[in-house]
């Protein structure tokens, strides 16, 4: 067992997995809300709801870099339904909530918070924040700072666990990993670079791809999602070519070569090491028992 082990407990008001979830250590005071927006007035309607609390709202379709936008309020009921009500904020699907099971979170608390994960969810770049201005440090006398930065290793944990990795860059420090390994994809106005890890497929930031589809998806669904992340902030275009202006997590090998190539691909062929293993032989063939290769 490793000295980061934790065991971490996530329960259903309802019993639907889908619904309302309440993630929490058990040894520390803080939990983590996920409410889904179609929820927000089941809530509303708990008592957790009328604490000092931190919040995350997040949202985005599939395949584009997913959008956040964090607050803090002393009256969550009211700042939530605001949120609920206002036009501008129509892309966020869940509300994220931090309370303290002793409701002991003062708005010294949220305010440090929702500074400092608006800077860690930054210099992630996994989420594009919707808060404009991410302001100054507030004053916070040291104490109460350490305390703060012990909630936030918390709800770093529960959120990762609920599926929310806010704070988690897609490409770990850890380079030279077996996890870590490159691997190319190359073609006709393309020079894509990547990594195949548990979460689906990165494309690294300076990875270059047509900016033209072919012909046979022209008008399709395939295309129509292709379209939708050149539009986002997370390529440039410049004529037929375009840059990925971050790394992106796509959902499989596949999805991350059509979005450099433009056309229908083969991800786990069409991504390869550096000395032409295809990401095939090295995450899948390799890995089979022998007496499967062999049968």
């Amino acid at each position: 067992m490793t000295p980061n082990a934790k065991t971490i407990q996530i329960f259903l008001p309802d019993g639907d997995p889908r619904g309302i979830r309440i993630a929490e250590i058990t040894t520390r005071i803080v939990q983590v809300i996920e409410v889904p927006r179609s929820l927000l007035q089941d809530f509303l309607k708990m008592p957790e709801s009328g604490q000092v609390g931190l919040y995350f709202l997040v949202g985005g379709e599939s395949g584009e870099q997913p959008l956040v936008y964090v607050g803090q309020t002393g009256e969550l009921r009211k700042r939530l339904s605001q949120h609920n009500n206002d036009s501008k904020k129509d892309f966020w699907e869940r509300a994220l909530i931090l309370i303290s099971r002793t409701n002991s979170l003062t708005q010294t608390h949220g305010l440090f918070l929702e500074w400092l994960s608006l800077q860690e969810i930054r210099k992630a770049e996994r989420y594009s924040d919707e808060n404009g201005n991410g302001g100054s440090k507030p004053h916070t006398p040291a104490p109460l700072e350490a305390e703060c930065l012990e909630i936030f290793d918390t709800a770093r944990s529960l959120l990762g666990t609920l599926g929310y990795p806010l704070f988690t860059p897609l490409v770990t420090p850890e380079s030279g990993s077996e996890s870590e390994q490159k691997f190319y994809c190359k073609g006709p106005g393309t020079e894509g670079v990547g990594i195949y890890n548990t979460e689906g497929f990165v494309v690294l930031k300076g990875s270059k791809g047509r900016r033209s589809s072919v012909k046979s998806i022209k008008d399709t669904s395939t295309e129509k999602w292709r379209e939708k992340i050149i539009a986002s902030d997370v390529v440039e275009v410049d004529g037929d070519s375009l840059t990925f202006t971050k790394d992106h997590l796509f959902a499989s090998p596949s999805a991350a070569a059509i979005a450099l190539k433009g056309r229908s691909a083969n991800g786990w062929i069409e991504w390869k090491t550096e000395d032409g293993k295809t990401l095939d032989d090295v995450k899948r063939q390799s890995q089979q028992p022998k007496e499967l290769i062999n049968a």
